[in-house]
């Protein structure tokens, strides 16, 4: 019976110390889809942000940016970016609350370039820079329109304020983060989950046949919504009782540990 798995990137398939991809995970993905199974990546990445060599893996598909973007064999199904009007609020409103933040298009990455920043928003600037993005894209572009955005705050932000900003047209995704606030902020009725739903529906599969793989508190939604969640072992703590199998760490083999726990390859 054909199964649809749908798989995170960070934590998940790539390595985050590391940056690698195990090969054991690469060919455990190609065995599913040989099986007859639909694979698929859900992630808050949005699209242009899926490197080259997750593509290469082969994939029947992208749910990107939480919900907002998906992609089936080259064809776009959905795509809902936030009003350039409402981007230009979400941008006063981060600066007059001090609020550090990546805001993610489809084809660009937008930083503040006028204003002090943290050191981490450095640290991701020099990250993206070098796997050569183009982070010279300012808040300030007259043609910017995002489709989701990252946060974190410094001792000075009000993120009470930010978040009552947000709230009425917004999800906020608390991540943990050790060095301070950490959050992911999607349009309300859009998710990992709402990504899973489209494509169920779209190639009619069960969801008692649908599996979801993940390893951060914004792999959640889609973890709680289908009915055999999985959590890598180099998870956040916080999701082992709130799924229904923990396979090894990434780096231990996980996903091909998990596909074969589930007799999927």
């Amino acid at each position: 019976m054909k199964k649809m798995i749908f798989f995170d990137i960070d934590g998940t398939i790539v390595d985050e110390r590391t940056h690698e991809i195990p090969k054991s995970t690469i060919e455990a993905i190609k065995m599913a889809r040989k099986n007859g199974h639909l694979v698929f990546i859900n992630t808050g990445r949005t699209f242009f942000n899926v490197p080259k060599v997750i593509r290469e893996i082969g994939f029947d598909g992208y749910i990107c940016g939480c919900g907002t973007y998906i992609n089936v064999e080259g064809q776009s199904l959905l795509d809902e970016s936030i009003p350039k009007e409402k981007c230009i609020q979400i941008i006063e409103k981060l600066r007059e609350y001090k609020i550090d933040a990546l805001l993610e298009g489809q084809n660009d990455f937008y930083f503040e370039q006028r204003e002090p920043i943290s050191s981490k928003t450095e640290q991701l600037k020099n990250k993206f820079e070098k796997r050569g993005y183009d982070v010279t894209k300012s808040w300030d572009d007259p043609n910017i329109v995002f489709d989701k955005l990252v946060i974190w705050t410094r001792e000075e932000s009000n993120l009470e304020a930010f978040k009552n900003y947000v709230i009425s047209d917004f999800d906020y995704i608390d991540r943990e983060d050790e060095e301070g606030e950490f959050g992911e902020i999607v349009l309300k009725g859009y998710s990992k989950a709402t990504g899973i739903e489209f494509l169920r529906d779209y190639f009619n599969i069960d969801l008692k046949n649908c599996y979801a793989i993940g390893d951060s508190l914004n792999d959640l939604p889609m973890l709680q919504h289908v009915p055999n969640s999985i959590a890598m072992g180099n998870s956040c703590k916080g999701l082992f009782d709130l799924v229904d199998f923990v396979t090894k760490d990434i780096m231990e083999d996980g996903i091909e540990y998990a596909l074969k726990h589930y007799n999927i390859i």
